[in-house]
């Protein structure tokens, strides 16, 4: 990876310096994942808006595998190959044209009903929003039935240099797609993944040293070891995760007015001491008042959609979270994207409920109550007479059955997703779609639960398989599930917490008290991490980690957009809180190195951030930057300049 090209004039201020790079557009790469959020564009929703047009107007043509005219709508990628329609410009599209159209030969449909002016109207404005997507949506129609039960896998033979479990399943998987497997990556590179997938930081000088004049062969699998049994990194770095998916914060919508209640404390604390996860999960359905703020969601203010109040918020964050499924449109009604049916949300609704529930259909009473019944009725059933707390128990009980291998599946394939990128099942609310190798899914599902719901080891074995050491492969963007091939590990870019921590411990700054209210444990002095000392995760998100993509978490957060965009380039180039963490983290880093040489200098602030010294070319570079006089504003030029390089941006 080249360093920028610095030119051989007299030193700029530093915005202009940023603003000058970012216009060359040497700002970082985009990884873009931008088919895979679960849009919600303003007035037009997909699945209540445009599903019901497409399928009347569109479907007899063009999906369940007819393709006439050579074009295909059943899933989006098919769309989006097809030249009729170009996202953002319904202007320019071909699809909007003939739908207006009433020419004999040319109009859409040829036959039949015409678009009403307000349907040109929804899917004019959906065109021009980007064309959003419900994740795994297709107008296919499938026979496959996601199993529920857990099923036993018989391991292929293991094969030379493919002995792990992992690694005898992909193999074979390999095989039969006639794929040569991808190279092992170095060990620079694995140990740059490793701390910051298991940790979220940076490896320190001193152990990389240490791992890369190490001879020992298992020395990869010891380190994989030692990151996951630093209690507070890893505690620190997965809250993000857990917080994201529960809906966890320090402060938003809800808790001045008692309408909301964080669980930081117990989450932190289940974290730390690696609550196995069946009984973290049974915590959290049958709380104790430190855990029940999970299953009493938001209490929204004035008056609200009838799909939005508590109960139903309970039913649609359960299922999401602990199975996979999308309970969002069919706590409306019947759902037009899934299975799921309007009474079998307000079933689970009606379990948290402390009197009757009213089923409503698209915000309209319909006269019917719920019963209290769980998802999977054949796993056992919930006394709808029994008292709230025993019917949440009950629930509990059912959904971390042992033959409930949905809730297995389901965060397994969560994990597999945040280290590999893309989950053995994309998206990972998409539970019942099918998996790229159901073998795969099952064994890890099965070794769970062998392990005794232990996370870390289920981390532990996924780091140690070949599957996952293997160099990157290219993002999957806009790949159909039947044209998914597993190659690796993607690229992903770093998350907001993991970039603060980095520039923390690049410059030896951070808070000395977290937001969080949580006791973070004293390190050890043989700890494999040096973090910050108050990591980003314990604190408030401020308007730089927004605007790198931490979600204000009012809804569950199942994956962060990988999309950089306008917003996130101009606060990284001229952004307030850039500038002021660079100035501060520079003055700090040249009071510490108060006295070195300039090449010494040089070498600190790339052997912290890249994990190796500058090459020729670069020194003199950074000389240029720094000049023989380093200043707190030439030293944050430097630092920003080496920090938005791909090389440090993205986990590879």
């Amino acid at each position: 990876m080249h360093f920028f090209q610095y030119q051989h004039r007299p030193l700029i201020g530093s915005r202009a310096l940023r603003t000058l790079i970012v216009g060359l557009g040497l700002l970082m790469p985009v990884v873009s994942q931008a088919d895979e959020q679960p849009a919600k564009p303003t007035g037009v929703d997909f699945s209540h808006d445009v599903v019901p047009i497409l399928r009347a107007h569109c479907g007899k043509c063009h999906t369940n595998g007819v393709a006439k005219g050579d074009f295909a709508m059943d899933t989006k990628a098919s769309f989006l190959k097809s030249d009729s329609i170009s996202p953002g410009k319904a202007a320019e599209s071909d699809l909007i044209e003939r739908i207006k159209s009433g020419e004999k030969e040319f109009k859409m449909p040829p036959e039949g009903a015409r678009l009403s002016a307000k349907e040109v109207a929804t899917l004019t404005s959906w065109i021009n929003q980007g064309v959003p997507w419900e994740p795994s949506f297709s107008f296919r129609q499938s026979t496959y039935e996601a199993p529920l039960k857990p099923r036993k896998v018989t391991l292929p033979a293991a094969q030379p240099g493919f002995e792990h479990p992992i690694d005898r399943i992909v193999k074979t998987y390999w095989d039969s797609k006639k794929q040569s497997p991808p190279p092992v990556l170095d060990d620079l590179s694995f140990v740059r993944r490793v701390y910051m997938d298991l940790a979220g930081l940076l490896p320190p000088s001193t152990e990389l040293e240490k791992f890369l004049s190490d001879t020992d062969p298992n020395k990869r699998a010891m380190l994989i070891r030692r990151i996951l049994d630093d209690r507070p990194a890893y505690a620190d770095h997965w809250l993000s995760f857990w917080n994201d998916l529960l809906r966890n914060d320090y402060k938003g919508t809800g808790f001045i007015d008692g309408g909301r209640k964080p669980i930081s404390k117990w989450l932190y604390e289940a974290l730390l001491n690696n609550k196995p996860y069946d009984r973290f999960v049974h915590e959290l359905i049958s709380p104790s008042k430190e855990s029940e703020g999970f299953i009493y969601g938001i209490q929204w203010r004035g008056r609200v959609n009838a799909s939005q109040v508590r109960e139903v918020q309970f039913a649609q964050n359960l299922g999401q979270v602990f199975f996979g499924a999308n309970l969002k449109c069919a706590s409306c009604h019947d759902s037009f994207v899934d299975k799921w049916k309007l009474e079998e949300a307000y079933g689970l609704a009606a379990i948290v409920s402390d009197k009757p529930v009213e089923i409503n259909r698209c915000d309209i009473p319909t006269g019917r109550m719920a019963q209290a019944k769980f998802l999977f009725p054949e796993l056992g059933s919930i006394d709808p007479k029994a008292p709230k707390e025993e019917r949440l128990r009950q629930t509990a009980d059912l959904v971390v059955h042992p033959d409930n291998g949905r809730f297995r599946r389901t965060i397994v394939n969560r994990i597999w997703q945040k280290m590999f990128g893309h989950g053995l099942v994309h998206p990972v609310d998409a539970m019942g779609t099918p998996p790229w190798n159901a073998d795969l899914l099952d064994y890890l599902a099965n070794y769970l639960a062998d392990q005794k719901f232990d996370l870390k080891a289920l981390m532990a074995h996924i780091a140690t398989s070949r599957a996952y050491q293997t160099v990157c492969s290219p993002h999957s963007e806009n790949v159909a599930v039947e044209d998914y091939l597993f190659l690796g590990p993607e690229l992903k870019r770093l998350t907001a917490e993991q970039f603060i921590d980095a520039l923390w411990t690049i410059t030896g700054t951070s808070p000395e008290k977290a937001v969080a209210p949580v006791t973070i444990p004293s390190r050890h002095e043989d700890s494999a991490t040096q973090g910050p000392k108050v990591r980003a995760s314990l604190m408030d998100c401020d308007a730089l980690q927004r605007s790198l993509g931490r979600p204000n978490r009012e809804q569950v957060v199942t994956q962060r957009g990988e999309l950089l965009t306008t917003l996130q380039a101009l606060d990284l180039s001229n952004g307030q809180r850039v500038t002021d963490l660079l100035k501060a983290g520079a003055a700090k880093v040249l009071a510490d190195q108060k006295g070195q040489s300039v090449d010494k200098i040089i070498d600190e602030v790339f052997q912290d951030a890249l994990s190796r010294l500058p090459k020729t070319s670069e020194r003199a570079t950074a000389r240029e930057i720094l000049t023989d006089k380093p200043t707190p504003e030439s030293l944050a030029d430097l630092i920003w300049v080496v920090v938005m390089l791909p090389e440090f941006q993205l986990i590879r």
